[in-house]
């Protein structure tokens, strides 16, 4: 596989555990490490990527989730991600991800979300 679809294989993990409402697939997307910044009904959502999928594990399942990269950009080992994802339990969501490769495995180190209003 090339970085390309390796990046976009990881995107699918997230999108899946959003899907399933299961932070343990999602957590595979992830480096154990990441974090977690965004505005969710006018608070600041910033936390340890745990917070993320505490959060999943809380509401459950979003089966009417609609996903889409909108951009992808690879430099050498890192690479960022831009995602829309309509319907997420009732919200529309902007995800930027920067993805790292860490020993061969594309990693989603950050992510900053915006919720779209309505």
């Amino acid at each position: 596989m090339n970085d390309e679809t390796k990046i976009k294989a990881t995107v699918q993990l997230y999108i899946d555990g959003a899907v399933t409402g299961s932070s343990e697939v999602m957590k595979q997307a992830f480096h154990q490490d990441a974090t977690v910044f965004g505005y969710l009904h006018g608070e600041l959502f910033a936390a340890p990527i745990q917070g993320l999928f505490d959060w999943v594990d809380e509401i459950g399942s979003a089966s009417t989730l609609t996903a889409r990269i909108t951009k992808l950009s690879i430099v050498g080992t890192v690479a960022s991600v831009e995602l829309d994802l309509k319907d997420w339990n009732g919200v529309h969501f902007t995800d930027i991800f920067t993805v790292l490769n860490v020993n061969d495995d594309w990693k989603i180190m950050n992510k900053v979300f915006h919720a779209h209003d309505g």
